[in-house]
């Protein structure tokens, strides 16, 4: 089940930079998907890629309660984390992480360290103490 979500991860990739349905287009994108690098020996679970899903339909409407509070409340400190990445996570995973963390306006993932963590931006109302 995982293989399917990652190949539909893959798909979504390919349609969101082609902008293009046609039927050449979506056999190419299959083709390329199909093509690619498999999954890794370390291989996600159901319950993992349902969570990160979950956290990124939950997002949506943080994203735009923090756009209001940018714009109504100005946010003068920025700051920079690091932010470790959950355990066992496959390459489909970190990138849906990623996408997650500056799908949000005040943050944004500067840097994937291979050692397993992200270096994450913030823009703070005030300086944390």
């Amino acid at each position: 089940m995982v293989a399917y979500l990652n190949l539909i991860l893959r798909l979504a990739i390919w349609f969101l930079l082609t902008a293009n349905f046609s039927v050449a287009n979506i056999i190419i994108g299959v083709s390329i998907a199909l093509l690619l690098p498999g999954l890794p020996k370390v291989s996600g679970t159901l319950k993992d890629w349902l969570r990160v899903l979950w956290e990124i339909i939950v997002a949506i409407p943080q994203a735009y309660v923090e756009a209001f509070e940018i714009i109504f409340r100005p946010h003068n400190y920025e700051e920079v984390t690091l932010e470790q990445v959950k355990p066992r996570r496959t390459p489909g995973l970190i990138f849906l992480d990623i996408f997650l963390i500056t799908f949000t306006p005040k943050t944004i993932v500067l840097k994937y360290h291979e050692a397993g963590w992200y270096e994450v931006h913030w823009v703070r109302r005030r300086k944390k103490v």
